[in-house]
């Protein structure tokens, strides 16, 4: 199976040189890899100290994140490496500030998992969420380097728990210690002969809790909103859009919204913008106007939604009339804001738990979108009640990164 395992990512590489003539984000995974080992050369002395994060994409970046800044203040000394599979979180993160480097992981041969290891020679090695490449984790295990899985989920579905999946059985043995976000993970990691696994939560917990600690001010949103009763739509697709211009359009003239939509192309946000009938202003033309006379607030940029969030008495999570589903609700829930998304929130626990809270409210179509922002917007106590719902959901739950540090530091 290691052969055939091999041989098929080998003849990815290969593939994927041909569809980066066709997907502009096909082209940046394989450019962006080039010149991964020189970078890592150049910044990375064979007299160093390493810890190794690695994130699929932006998600498990920012889940890791306060993970990430617990080892970087307990390891000051330490250079700290983070990796990335996808442009979408290698793109946005690359600049981060936690890192000392940051750069895409090579894709998993042997070869590239020997030469990033040497150069590297991380102390401990952090795998986010999910994410298991044999080759990297057999010669992690084979230089004794301690390796973890935080924030880890793990579903009957996979491989691992079928008939058929002794090889991948084999990459969970390299794993020094699992820390799982939930019971039914452990339970399934038991019931193959895993019992270093420890239940700690979810670290997002630990990172919007953080978020409530930092200046979240806005004056140009302040301006805006001035004090009138504000919807935040975050992360809003075309299927989102859709329902919610029509609202906005016969909305009343007391309520003011917010939308930062998931793709901030210009061509996207222009037919946006055409599509909303109130006065509308972009972020990018802010400067030139007083933005407390319009109504609609469109956010082309990126990098604020989570303050933005903060002056919400509504919020509107996007992605939940798409696969794989609602983008982070955790951000405004931290906030004490009522939380509206769509129909798909399934694979995500804290939207789920929401749900049945009643602190978050699923939306299938136009009327039901209709009734529910009516009923927040004319009933003030039902929108603080379903608020405080969130909030202290968000505060019961923290305390992951507590444990992951409490283990590695024993």
């Amino acid at each position: 199976m290691n052969q055939i395992y091999n041989l098929i990512v080998i003849l990815a590489s290969q593939l994927l040189k041909i569809i980066t003539l066709f997907s502009p984000k096909m082209k940046l995974f394989v450019e962006g890899r080039k010149a991964v080992f020189q970078t890592l050369e150049n910044k990375i002395q064979a007299t160093d100290r390493t810890i190794w994060f690695h994130a699929a994409s932006l998600g498990e970046y920012e889940q890791g994140l306060p993970v990430i800044e617990a080892i970087k203040q307990q390891y000051p000394n330490h250079k700290i490496v983070v990796t990335f599979f996808s442009p979408s979180g290698y793109e946005v993160r690359k600049n981060n500030n936690l890192a000392d480097v940051t750069v895409y992981l090579p894709l998993d041969t042997i070869s590239n998992a020997k030469q990033f290891l040497r150069i590297v020679h991380p102390e401990m090695a952090f795998f986010i969420k999910y994410e298991y490449w044999p080759n990297y984790l057999n010669e992690l295990k084979k230089k004794q380097i301690k390796t973890y899985l935080i924030s880890g989920i793990l579903r009957e579905n996979q491989a691992f728990f079928k008939w058929y999946g002794g090889f991948y059985r084999n990459a969970l043995k390299t794993f020094d210690y699992f820390f799982v976000q939930n019971e039914s993970s452990k339970t399934l990691l038991q019931s193959i002969g895993f019992n270093n696994v420890k239940v700690s939560g979810d670290t997002r917990f630990d990172r919007v809790v953080s978020i409530l600690e930092r200046d979240n001010s806005l004056d140009f949103i302040a301006q805006f909103k001035a004090d009138k009763t504000t919807i935040v739509i975050g992360s809003s697709w075309p299927k989102d859009e859709e329902l919610l211009i029509d609202y906005i359009n016969n909305s009343a003239e007391n309520v003011k919204f917010i939308i930062a939509p998931h793709n901030i192309k210009l061509e996207q946000i222009q037919e946006l913008k055409k599509a909303i009938t109130k006065k509308t202003i972009l972020f990018s033309e802010k400067d030139t106007v007083d933005v407390s006379n319009y109504s609609v607030f469109v956010i082309d940029t990126i990098g604020i939604l989570t303050k933005i969030y903060s002056y919400a008495d509504i919020a509107y999570v996007g992605g939940g009339f798409g696969n794989p589903g609602v983008h982070n609700i955790l951000e405004p829930a931290t906030f004490g804001v009522p939380v509206v998304i769509g129909p798909n929130y399934a694979h995500f626990a804290e939207a789920t738990a929401l749900v049945n809270m009643e602190g978050c409210i699923s939306i299938q179509n136009q009327t039901q979108l209709n009734e529910v922002f009516d009923l927040l917007l004319q009933n003030e106590d039902e929108r603080l009640e379903k608020g405080h719902i969130c909030s202290t959901f968000v505060q019961m739950n923290k305390g992951a990164t507590q444990a992951i540090m409490g283990y590695i530091l024993a």
